[in-house]
């Protein structure tokens, strides 16, 4: 782990994880195994000294956090080999931290070299396009997922600044939505928005038309005024990271009645400047006092050097959170994940057999009109709604 967090595992118990990126989360070993293979040069030799180069180790901004990625994604990019491999490592790692159900994005565009303008990385053109990368993570999660008992659904990504490409983002997600795409994204600089750059406004249009799910980057160093965007204009169904929602009081509460989940990233957040650097001053204390939805993730494991087991010690450390609201925020992930109805009721079930609740069992049986929070608080069951309308609190649920 980075020098300034120490890990633990303070919730050995099945979690969800919506909010985590392929190209972020390679292992290091991975990175150098395929430069020699490649012959391509890199400025370190060994694991720690690459490691080194690519960790983010003091609060930087979000610009010198994504300039990480030019110091290995020219290596993995364009080969058909590695995309397929990261792909699989992923799901090990991630079965290896406890997770069940993971969705994990990408901009296929960023892995390719051909079909893509411009190249990215300083590639020379090849004849690796967005839609055979795509192909190539499809069969690295399946496999994965074969091996190591876990479910992999993955998202892909527009680009802020790259308008041009997110009609083709949305034409793979609507392509491979029966193969483990499960939902469209928008990710880079946010103080570039759809009014100035129409084209991504037009594919989360024809995503909605499509029944493709949508999530957005927003609020994460932009402002409330952003999230508004993502919720207004891009007719998201949930937010990545969020944080600045606090600035806009009026719209918190509108989300919080419609029970916008939040893809909150506690490690990513100091690290990319998003938030103060002191955790116990974290937007997602609020969140967690007004029982919102959120899920907590790692964004980016490789360049924080992180784990998930570090999110969740970090919360329970810095920002009060127990064993029951771990139990609580994943069956929210689980019920705000983009998995068709019927896979998530089952995902749903698994979480209630491993925290012993057996009485929350989902199935076909009646709904009551409340159920009982960790604070003893009763809610109204539409309180715990996600963007499908199921809740699977709707059975009575003491924890």
């Amino acid at each position: 782990m980075a020098e300034h967090f120490t890990e633990q595992i303070v919730f050995n118990k099945p979690k969800i994880e919506l909010h985590v990126h392929l190209d972020g989360a390679i292992r290091v070993e991975t990175i150098l195994d395929v430069a020699r293979r490649r012959g391509i040069t890199l400025p370190a030799g060994t694991v720690k000294e690459m490691t080194h180069i690519c960790v983010v180790h003091q609060p930087a901004t979000l610009t010198e956090f994504l300039g990480k990625f030019a110091e290995y994604m020219h290596v993995i990019a364009g080969d058909r080999e590695a995309i397929k491999r990261i792909a699989y490592e992923f799901v090990e790692d991630k079965a290896k931290e406890g997770v069940i159900y993971v969705e994990v994005r990408y901009s296929p565009h960023f892995l390719a070299n051909t079909d893509v303008e411009p190249i990215p990385w300083n590639q020379k053109e090849g004849d690796l396009s967005p839609d055979e990368v795509v192909c190539l993570v499809n069969q690295g999660l399946a496999e994965g997922e074969k091996a190591f008992n876990i479910i992999a659904r993955s998202i892909l990504c527009c680009m802020r600044h790259m308008p041009s490409w997110s009609k083709d983002v949305v034409e793979l997600c609507k392509k491979y939505k029966k193969d483990g795409v499960v939902a469209i994204d928008l990710a880079g600089d946010e103080s570039l928005n759809c009014e100035a750059y129409p084209g991504h406004r037009m594919a989360y249009e024809e995503a909605e038309r499509c029944g493709v799910h949508r999530t957005v980057h927003a609020g994460e160093v932009g402002p409330a005024s952003v999230v508004k965007e993502a919720v207004e204009v891009l007719k998201a169904e949930r937010i990545g990271h969020g944080y600045n929602i606090l600035e806009d009081q009026v719209l918190y509460k509108q989300l919080l009645e419609q029970n916008m989940h939040f893809e909150v990233c506690p490690i990513s957040s100091k690290l990319t400047g998003a938030c103060d650097p002191d955790f116990t001053k974290h937007p997602v204390i609020t969140f967690r006092k007004d029982k919102a939805n959120y899920s907590l993730n790692t964004d980016d494991p490789l360049i924080f050097n992180s784990t998930l087991h570090l999110d969740y010690s970090t919360a329970q450390n810095y920002m009060g959170f127990t064993e029951e609201e771990f139990k609580r925020l994943n069956i929210n992930s689980a019920n705000s994940s983009f998995l068709p109805e019927k896979e998530k009721k089952d995902l749903i079930n698994k979480l209630y057999e491993a925290y012993g609740m057996v009485d929350g069992f989902v199935g076909s049986s009646s709904v009551l009109d409340g159920f009982l929070l960790g604070d003893g608080e009763l809610r109204n069951g539409d309180r715990m709604l996600g963007h499908s309308g199921y809740n699977p609190l709707s059975h009575f649920i003491v924890f």
